[in-house]
């Protein structure tokens, strides 16, 4: 089995929604549903002040579907949505 390389868009609830709280509570989650490892972070304006954060991990594929991390993740408050948007072996 392979790694694959995951990034999630987690859409806030408003403009207001402090990101960077928000951004901790999603990867402390993430490391739990996949294990210890680095997150990169991108911040996607979106319109009217509204900021989409997406976060991109390594996991291995064993682990599965990832509807029970969406799950998670939409659970956190201030998350409006959430969105796997690539899923892509890991070359090497």
């Amino acid at each position: 089995m392979a790694n694959v390389v995951v990034t999630v868009k987690i859409m806030p609830e408003d403009p207001d929604t402090d990101l960077d709280v928000l951004k901790g509570e999603a990867e402390k989650a993430i490391n739990t549903y996949v294990g210890e490892g680095d997150i990169r972070e991108a911040r996607e304006p979106v319109a009217f002040g509204l900021v989409a954060l997406k976060l991109t991990f390594v996991m291995d594929e064993k682990k599965g579907g990832l509807d029970p991390l969406e799950d998670i993740l939409r659970n956190l408050d201030g998350v409006n949505s959430v969105e796997v948007v690539d899923v892509r072996r890991a070359i090497g």
